[in-house]
Formats: C-alpha cells, structure tokens, sequence
C-alpha cells in the first residue's frame, strides 16, 4: 500500500523500515493524515508474517516536532458545536473518542507481538515522542541536535498518548515528574542515563543498530506488560511513594498556584495510573486529556503560544511585495549593557556587529560583554570554543562613526534623552549608505518625535529589545506615521533572523508592553500606599500567575528608571498624568535614601553581595506606608483581580489608540514580553475567555472602589453591549510568509 507521509521497505530480514517523510515540510508533525497512515501502517505490519519486526524513522534531519495543535484547536470548534447541536452528552464521547485513538494506536504497538524500534536523530516532541516510548526500544543519534521532551505543559496541555504511564514506569517517578511538568528537553546521553534511550549511536549508524537489536534480543514486549512487573519508584502506597506524592502535591501548588489544570491533571494521572494495569491507566489518561483539552487554559494557551506564535514567527504582519531581506552588517551604536547584548544575539546569528561608543574603551567594554557571556557558555559545556572565537570574531567595536557607512541596518541604542539621542543622529544620518534602516531601541519615548531630527523618515523605525536580551524572546517592533514598508519588513527579517518573535505596534508612548506592564508595577505602588502588606503585594502578584511580584519587577528595571519615566511623562504631559502619591514614594526611596533598586543592591529588597544568600524585603519599607492594613481582613482574590485587569483594560486601551491592530500580538506580546499570566493566553484573551461583559462588569465594581484606572475604554463598553470579542471583532489576518 502506498502511503502519502510514510514509507515502508520490507529487507530480507523481514524487517520492514518504516521512513516518515511528510512531503513539502521541513519538519514531520503527528497531523491527521499522519496519524491515520500510521495506524494502517501497525494493521498492516502486525498482520503480514513476512514482517517479523519494524524500524520507524525520519527521512528529515529531525524525527519530529509532535502534534498539529491546530487539529486539537478544530477538535475544539467541533465539541462546541456537537454540544449545541446533540448535546453535551454526545459531544463529551466525541472527543474523548478522538483524544483516545493515538493512545490506542501506540498501545497496539506495543502489544502487536512484534519488535518496534523508534530510531531517533535531531528532535522528538510531544506526541512523536510518545511514539517512541511505545516501541519496545529506541536508538538515539548521538549528535547534539538530538533532543527528546513532553512539552505540552507549556501550552496549557499535557501527554495524551501514553506519556504520563509509560515514562514512570521507566524511571524513578520523580524524574518522570520532573519531565512532564517542566516540559523540558533533554539530550541523548541524559535519556541513556534515565532509561529511555537503549543506545546512542552515530545517526549514520542508527537504523543499522535498530535493525541489530531486533535480530538480536529483540523482546517485543514491553516491561510493564510482562508478570512480576515492578514499578521503578515502587507501590504508589508504599513508603516511598508517600514520601514522593505528598511532597510533589505540596510543591505544584507553590509553583503553580493551581492556575494550570494540565500541571494538575500530569499529578494525578501518574498518582492515579500507577495503580492500575497499563490498558486502564491509558484511559485515565485519556479521560483527563479530554477533560483538558475543553479548558479555557488550554484553549487559550494553545491559541497563543503555538499559533499566535507561529503565525508571528513567520511573517504574519509582514508588509506584501516587499522582497526578503537579510542584515550582513550592523551598527550598534551605544555599547553599553543594551547595545552590548544586541551586538552578542546579533553576532551569534552570524551578522558581522559594530559596536560604536564615545570612546574605544567604552567600545571594547561593550565588546567585553560577549565574552563573558560565551565564556559562561563555555564554562557550562554550552558552547565549544571555536564557535565562541566564531561569534566575537564578529564584533568589531570603534569610536568612529565612519563605520556605519557600508551597514544594512544600525541600531541607536543610546541613554534615554532625547538631546543626546539627537547629537547620535546629527553624526551618524551623513553617513549612511543609500537604503539604509536606522533604528532606535528606545523603551518608552515616542518614535514620531525623534523621527523629526530624521531627513527622510521612511527609513526610521523602532525596535525595542526586552533585557535581558539574551533571554528574553519578543522584540516590539515601533511603526511611526512616516515608516515605510522597507523598514518595517527590513525589522521583521533582522528580528526572525536572530531568532526573536516580533510583535508590530503603532506608536504611542511606552509603545504596548511597557504600557500595560507599569500598570502592574504601578498597582504595587497603590497597594504599598493603601497599606496592604509588601510580602503580601509580592505573593499575590505571583499568585495571579505573574513571574515576580511588582515590587521586585521595579528592581529589576531599576526604580531610578521609573521615576525618570514619571518625570519625563509630566514634563511632556502635565502633573495631571502622573499620581503624584507614587511620585513622591518613587522620590524618597531614591533622592531621599539612595535606593535604586538591584543595581545597587538597594531597592524595595535588600541584595546580599553576590553568593552571600538570598534577597530580603526591605525591613523599613513599612515605615513609607502611611497606614498599615491587617491581612486577614483583605480579599486575595480582588487583590489577584486587580494586577491582572488593570494590564488588560491598558491593553484594550492601546487598541482604541491603534497601538495594537492585531489581537495575538498583546497575546504573544504580554506574555513574552512581561510574563502576563500565561494561563490566560495574554491579555485580550483574558478578557475574551472571561467573557468581554463579565469583564466590564469587573472593571466597573474595582473603578467604584478604586478609582479610574480601571475605567473601560469606550471600545470595551462597545464591545460589551454587542457581545463581541477582540478575536472576533478584529479578526487577525494570516501570514503571507
């Protein structure tokens, strides 16, 4: 039989290879015709006694991403309307029938009588590698492409093909824990060491080892299917099993807050599975994958953070007709910590950086900063050393602006003030080359007004990096009302070349992110100044599903910065746009007492000279309230409302303002940019999922006690009243690259 994504070759040996290969992509992905294929291919292998065992692999550099999450999204849109139509009775079968094949299919894998051996090179995700678990043994390639994980935690899901059972029954259950509730990859010597791998070979030699083992030993039957099996952590009752599962329950409720019901549903599947035969533990599985897959968590997460994502990473805003292009040379000018961390993402991508300051020794400092950061690599068997020399080989730093004259793309990533950022301009503008993109990496001042020093504005732009920059992955990208399409999809191209997701805004000041994320860090002003306790401000900032607390996020940023903001917005603005409560608080805590945040060690923590333990909350940050609030009489739950819906009415405002024009990027934006709740999908899925009225209705209860921070904008009311959404109401366009 023919088939359209496999290939199946029967040797002498009776072996039949099985080669996945899905034409036209560059990756294989477990789709419906795929899994459809696939399922023929065990009727058809299981019944020919010609084939005595199979040998699946990739005919691509990689064995496989995992699952088509946009097959789920539409196993979605048919639950909903199945409910509608026949009632929740019938659409519930339906999907945990759907959900449950690929867990039926791999289970007859392992039961069909016949040695299977997954032979795996570059990476294996999700669902494919649950495929491979399914085999009776698997080969690994031994290059360090080679990368096996469970990541669907990370998008609000988690395993549904056997995943949760078979990997603790192959390895001490913590191990397994650790691997599913972290989503994280793990490389071919690691999977030897835990059991999962039966060997690591040379990927030239992989099928010839596969087709070895199955001459050989070739047992074509799994552990836990044979009698007198053990379990690796032992009996879930027994002694270490209480010392493993209370624990782990106490520890997901510290990391996650229970904001994520598939990091629930990964505990209890393997807590209760494990006490099962494995053909029962599969439908618990199952059942629990279609309990989670209706969740608004996973509809979201899945929405945002695969498709939106996707979608942004290949080109979705990118302006038509404008032919690709690739930056070969960069100016940076400003080396210092921003500038310097641009040069290294840009180096390491295999542009050639300049990094250009006052003066050399500013210059090669700048330069200085990549070192450490691949000789940190190196330290940690990350980076081998001629790739290290490779990457700073790349950088040349200078004092001479002359040096800007042959680059595709320079970058001004100067201090914040608009007479020094206009001296830069005055140099380097002269010398630029026909068609050259200049960009600014300004975090909050408008692009339109420092477009004005610029003689032909078509070719300014903003592109604003997150710090840390080597870590952070958005970039926003600034669109002023003069920037061309060459500029804008010149920005897109240098962003998706080194590796970052773009989001485009309109200009506006503070742009998107920083908008809606000072609203945060602002909400923890208001609540030092009502008298909540600060331990308390930090624990529900998390609790809402944020990374830190806003008092440690204004560390971070450096509380001398925000208040350089505040006072830059009054001169611009007037008093009136700024609380002057906040100010003031911002004033005494650095003119008055010297506390800058982490960069001094100072701020609302105290930080401990390096390796000297851990940061502490200031002892006499109570000594700024003006009244202190008992704890107990305090709603956690409207404190845990507050943080995460005075982000999103902010974010419904840059849409009113036309800051932002595309929903998913304030999704993919808010969540990659300032660690937006992730649960949620971002900050206008926040509102869509909780529905737009029930979220006015929020708004208008916290703006009548809080005050008008938490006013709807007129759109939102709008939205309101029609029942409308922001996905439906501005339906996103697709990607034309």
């Amino acid at each position: 039989m023919a088939y359209k994504n496999f290939k199946v070759e029967t040797d002498a040996d009776g072996i039949a290879l099985v080669t996945w290969d899905i034409p036209g992509k560059s990756m294989n992905v477990l789709d419906a015709t795929s899994g459809t294929e696939l399922a023929a291919i065990v009727e058809a292998t299981t019944a020919d006694p010609a084939v005595k065992g199979v040998v699946i692999t990739s005919g691509k550099d990689s064995f496989s991403g995992g699952a088509d999450l946009t097959m789920l999204e539409g196993m979605n849109r048919a639950y909903a309307e199945m409910r509608k139509s026949q009632g929740e009775e019938a659409a519930n079968k339906y999907v945990f029938e759907e959900v449950a094949k690929l867990s039926q299919n791999l289970r007859k894998i392992e039961t069909c009588g016949k040695p299977w051996v997954a032979a795996i090179n570059g990476i294996a995700f999700g669902g494919a590698f649950e495929l491979a678990l399914a085999c009776h043994y698997r080969v690994l390639s031994d290059s360090p492409k080679t990368k096996v994980g469970l990541p669907e935690v990370k998008v609000g899901l988690f395993p549904g093909g056997g995943g949760t059972q078979r990997l603790p029954r192959m390895m001490q259950p913590m191990d397994a824990l650790q691997m599913l509730l972290k989503g994280d990859a793990i490389d071919a010597a690691k999977a030897k060491s835990l059991g999962i791998a039966g060997a690591v070979v040379p990927a030239a030699d992989l099928v010839k080892t596969a087709k070895e083992w199955i001459k050989g030993v070739g047992k074509a039957v799994a552990p836990w299917d044979e009698k007198g099996f053990k379990l690796p952590g032992g009996p879930v009752y027994s002694k270490a099993g209480m010392q493993l599962f209370p624990p782990a329950n106490a520890i997901l409720r510290r990391e996650t807050y229970d904001n994520y019901p598939a990091a629930r549903a990964i505990l209890q599947c393997v807590y209760e599975g494990l006490q099962l035969p494995m053909d029962a533990a599969l439908r618990i599985e199952s059942r629990w994958f279609s309990k989670i897959l209706r969740s608004k968590e996973a509809a979201a997460m899945i929405r945002s953070l695969f498709v939106s994502m996707g979608e942004l990473n290949k080109g979705a805003r990118r302006p038509a007709g404008v032919p690709p292009t690739k930056v070969q040379k960069l100016a940076i000018i400003g080396a210092g910590f921003m500038g310097a961390s641009v040069g290294y993402v840009s180096a390491l991508a295999g542009i050639d950086v300049i990094l250009i300051d006052r003066d050399q020794a500013s210059a090669d400092k700048g330069k200085a900063h990549a070192k450490a950061v691949v000789d940190g690599l190196i330290q940690k068997g990350r980076m081998k050393q001629d790739k290290a020399d490779a990457v700073l080989a790349r950088i040349t730093p200078t004092a001479d602006y002359n040096a800007v004259k042959d680059c595709d793309l320079v970058v001004e990533a100067v201090f914040e003030d608009r007479k020094i950022k206009a001296e830069t301009y005055a140099k380097a503008q002269p010398l630029l080359r026909d068609g050259a993109i200049f960009a600014t990496n300004t975090s909050t001042l408008p692009i339109n007004s420092l477009a004005e020093e610029w003689k032909d504005q078509s070719k300014f732009i903003g592109i604003h990096f997150f710090s840390p920059v080597e870590k952070m992955m958005l970039v926003e990208i600034i669109v002023g009302k003069n920037t061309g399409d060459v500029a804008l999809a010149t920005a897109l191209d240098y962003v998706r070349q080194i590796g970052k997701t773009p989001i485009v805004v309109n200009d506006s000041r503070g742009f998107f992110a920083n908008r809606c994320v000072l609203r945060y860090i602002a909400e923890g002003y208001e609540m030092l100044l009502e008298g909540v306790p600060p331990a308390m401000i930090e624990n529900v900032g998390k609790m809402a599903g944020m990374p830190v607390g806003p008092l440690s996020l204004n560390d971070e940023i450096a509380i001398d910065l925000a208040l350089k903001i505040m006072k830059a917005t009054e001169a611009d603005l007037g008093a009136q746009a700024v609380p002057q409560d906040q100010k003031n608080l911002l004033v005494d805590m650095v003119e008055k007492r010297g506390r800058l945040g982490r960069k001094n060690g100072k701020g609302f923590y105290d930080y401990p000279e390096k390796g000297k333990g851990p940061k502490k909350l200031w002892p006499e940050l109570a000594s700024l309230q003006p009244k202190h609030l008992d704890p107990d009489t305090l709603d956690v739950e409207e404190l845990k409302q507050r943080f995460l819906v005075v982000q999103a009415v902010e974010a419904a405002r840059t849409v009113e303002d036309h800051v932002i024009v595309d929903p998913r990027e304030a999704d993919v934006g808010s969540i990659l940019g300032f660690g937006f709740a992730p649960f949620t999908g971002g900050t206008l899925s926040y509102i869509d999922f909780m529905g737009t009225k029930t979220f006015v209705d929020l708004c208008h209860k916290l703006e009548k006690k809080y005050g008008s921070r938490f006013t709807p904008p007129k759109l939102l009311e709008d939205m309101a009243a029609k029942g409308e959404t922001f996905y439906g109401r501005f339906a996103p366009k697709k990607a034309v690259a």
